[in-house]
């Protein structure tokens, strides 16, 4: 299978509420790899890569996210996988 790269921006009551932190978790049940950090505007960013059945289901989750979030919105680029990151970190 190939690899595909979503990055992705996730909007609404989503930063004080744990959001990286649980999205990294169910990121690396999946096997995904990739990043996820803070924006200064009050969005999330994250970046996930792996199969495309994979990522898919990752971003229903980011359409939910924690249960003390209010997602209100996840804007998502696709592309290719770059491979860059074999894990899944909290960037700074």
């Amino acid at each position: 299978m190939t690899a595909v790269r979503a990055h992705v921006f996730i909007s609404g009551y989503v930063q004080g509420v744990n959001f990286r932190f649980y999205t990294r978790h169910q990121a690396r049940l999946l096997g995904l790899w990739g990043w996820v950090r803070n924006m200064p505007d009050g969005r999330v960013e994250a970046v996930f890569e792996g199969e495309r059945a994979v990522v898919d289901r990752m971003l229903e989750w980011c359409h939910r996210g924690p249960p003390s979030a209010s997602v209100e919105g996840v804007e998502t680029a696709w592309g290719a996988a770059t491979g860059s990151s074999k894990d899944f970190e909290i960037a700074t």
